[in-house]
């Protein structure tokens, strides 16, 4: 029987599997190193036909000697081979970097390269024998099913993994076919890191003893214990009460129906829901948030390490991977000028817009629309001691203090947005209009809409 070439079984696994649907730019992640080589000959001979705009990304880690060489030679195969550039990060993380830093600064890059970009997707050349590894890693690693599930096919923000079907060596050889000369990264074959280790002396152990059982074995496990990651995502939505809010990041579920259900089943279903935000929470700490989401009084915290904070707010508990709601290593701004007649503006977690229109009759204390008195604006976070009179009020309030009872939580309290006029506070989106800047009724005003994203 004739093989299938590669190239068509790719585009196979594309159409049956949904990845890489429909017109859009894709950053392909290219090492140099023959799986990425093979992801960027097949994917540039898909693009045409899907409608993809592909830019090349390489991480120039600077932790070996040469890796400078490195970063020409990909910028010349995909330029000279498929018209492609490639942008360059130089990361120079030094010879002592560990696999862990070199990962965490690459997908860093990689982001924010992507955003700069706006590219719909990332791609990685992932392939089934990283799967197998990765499984083993975590199975010695005491993992739970979702651990067990491996790497999936997609991830946040537009990750794809369109290579997972395929093996190593078929992807090995199809780089040399092409006449191409892959990189050999020494970290790949350097006992020091664990997984090198494993797949340099543990595995050939285990094929020797069981020869592709052993891979199809793991793999098996992998395949099992996605479908048990499956099944528990899908209970989410129709257990009775649960109310969850999930998103990049962060979830948001009632207290009382965790409370009210056997407590290894409340531990289950608030890992489901941390994997659906997009983050893992391990079977120690689920335990920990149960028992603290059944005693905990509103406003406590509990932070569960590595940037994960789980909060008990009022009914509701917050579990969420960054405080309040900037995104991962993006620096909170603590002003930002609204200039203009009209414009468009993202402010942490939330968008404004603003344009010039005459005043209504009437304006809500509450809300996300109001309209403001002609000066110069800008937005700003919460201020420590920031007081203002609200709309039609008898006093100053404090701004913590309406936030508060506006039943915001408090790991968004601190990244909340007030908009000022003149330097002094007149709204708080969501939360209280001031009793100051208020435009006479018909006349020109600034109108604001804001929207949590």
């Amino acid at each position: 029987m004739t093989e299938v070439p590669l190239h068509a079984r790719f585009l196979e696994h594309l159409d049956s599997s949904g990845l890489l649907p429909g017109v859009g730019r894709a950053l392909l992640a290219v090492s140099g190193g023959p799986d990425s080589l093979a992801l960027l000959d097949l994917v540039a001979a898909v693009a045409p036909g899907r409608g993809l705009d592909l830019v090349v990304i390489h991480a120039d880690h600077g932790i070996h000697p040469g890796s400078a060489s490195v970063a020409q030679s990909v910028v010349r195969t995909a330029r000279e081979r498929y018209g492609l550039e490639t942008v360059v990060v130089a990361l120079a993380l030094g010879a002592d970097a560990s696999e862990t830093e070199a990962r965490a600064a690459r997908y860093t890059a990689f982001r924010r390269a992507q955003a700069e970009g706006e590219a719909r997707w990332l791609v990685t050349a992932h392939h089934a024998d990283d799967q197998v590894e990765t499984v083993l890693l975590r199975l010695l690693r005491g993992s739970g099913p979702a651990g067990l599930a491996g790497i999936a096919a997609t991830g946040p923000g537009g990750l794809v993994r369109p290579l997972l079907p395929f093996r190593h060596q078929e992807l090995v050889e199809h780089a040399v076919s092409l006449g191409l000369a892959p990189f050999d990264d020494p970290a790949n074959a350097d006992a020091r890191h664990t997984r090198s280790w494993l797949r340099h002396a543990v595995l050939p152990l285990l094929r020797g003893r069981l020869g592709s059982d052993a891979d199809d074995a793991v793999l098996s496990v992998a395949r099992h214990a996605a479908a048990d990651v499956v099944a528990w995502d899908a209970a989410l939505d129709v257990l009775p009460g649960l109310d969850l809010r999930a998103a990049d990041g962060r979830i948001d579920v009632a207290r009382t129906a965790l409370g009210g259900y056997d407590s290894h089943l409340a531990q289950r279903l608030i890992r489901a829901a941390a994997h659906r935000a997009g983050f893992m929470l391990g079977p120690a700490h689920a335990v920990r948030v149960i028992a603290f989401a059944g005693r905990a009084a509103s406003g406590r915290t509990l932070d569960l390490g590595e940037g994960v904070v789980a909060e008990a707010s009022f009914d509701r508990l917050i579990i969420s991977r960054e405080v309040g709601k900037w995104g991962s290593g993006e620096e909170k701004v603590q002003v930002q000028v609204l200039e203009g007649d009209s414009g468009a503006r993202t402010f942490g977690g939330f968008a404004l817009r603003w344009l010039t229109e005459p005043a209504p009759d009437r304006m809500e204390r509450g809300g996300w629309t109001t309209w403001i008195a002609p000066g110069a604006l800008a937005v700003r976070l919460p201020e420590p001691g920031t007081r203002i009179v609200p709309l039609r009020g008898n006093g100053h309030r404090a701004v913590s203090k309406l936030l508060m009872e506006e039943r915001v939580p408090t790991v968004d309290r601190a990244a909340w947005p007030v908009v000022m006029r003149d330097g002094e506070p007149v709204w708080i989106p969501g939360v209280c209009r001031a009793d100051a800047a208020i435009p006479e009724p018909g006349s020109l005003a600034v109108r604001m809409d804001a929207a949590a994203q």
